[in-house]
């Protein structure tokens, strides 16, 4: 018996790399886990490959009407909600004299609009309002990188947001906290660098005390911990899985 056998999970930005890693691990441990995607070919992929006790809803988390579609479908197919982890997210490399309102408008409806309405919008799932919620921040929201400031406001705003939130679900049971990963080959990294992806994953050798990125499913390992009992007084916490590289 898995450590969340019978529970019901949601995972945006649930087709590939960290959220793919994390939706596989909670059907491995006995979930039954909703997964949204942008693109149908891919959530239909993603889906297939998870194989069961795994629900597809096509949508974008910055479209208000898509979040509601998604929570129909769960209070529809199961009646409630007892861990939501909100992952959805992009960012893209732009330097200051160059950032554009369409990047900044992108990254912000996503990454803070999105986050922020997919966590309202599920709150009346939680039955007896427990449960909890973790959020995909970045390293990025707290050091420095040229080129990342639109990206890295959007995820600092996320982490000041949850300290409010926390305040916000006093009272509840409902715990919320931020994941935040460092450097992880994914496809996202491999679309956001292009050509020069290898080379930016072989500064990683020499910028993370680890001397590595990160793997997917090391990152969703950081996700089960949150949505476990096994952190039952953890509340309001930005958890680094960078290999050190915030830290330093």
């Amino acid at each position: 018996m898995g450590k969340f056998n019978g529970k019901v999970a949601v995972v945006t930005g649930g087709t590939s790399g960290i959220g793919l890693a994390t939706a596989q691990r909670f059907v491995a441990e006995g979930a039954h886990v909703f997964i949204t995607g942008r693109r149908q070919s891919e959530l239909d992929a993603a889906v297939k490959l998870i194989g069961e006790r795994v629900t597809g809803v096509q949508g974008d988390v910055s479209n208000l009407n898509d979040l509601d579609k998604l929570f129909e479908t769960v209070k529809q197919e199961k009646g409630r909600l007892d861990i939501l982890v909100a992952n959805a997210g992009l960012g893209s490399i732009m330097p200051l004299g160059q950032i554009t309102e369409e990047q900044y408008r992108k990254t912000f409806d996503v990454n803070v609009k999105g986050t922020l309405f997919t966590i309202q919008k599920a709150l009346p799932l939680f039955p007896d309002q427990k449960g909890s919620i973790i959020i995909t921040g970045s390293t990025a929201g707290t050091i420095g990188d040229a080129g990342f400031s639109v990206y890295g406001g959007s995820k600092a705003a996320l982490r000041q947001m949850a300290r409010n939130w926390i305040m916000d679900l006093k009272g509840t049971g409902i715990r919320l906290n931020v994941l935040s990963p460092g450097m992880v080959h994914t496809p996202a990294y491999d679309d956001l660098f292009g050509e020069v992806k290898d080379l930016v994953l072989e500064s990683a050798k020499t910028n993370v005390p680890m001397g590595r990125v990160g793997k997917a499913e090391e990152i969703a390992s950081g996700v089960m911990f949150l949505a476990s009992e096994e952190s039952s007084y953890v509340n309001g916490i930005e958890l680094f899985v960078d290999g050190g590289a915030a830290q330093i």
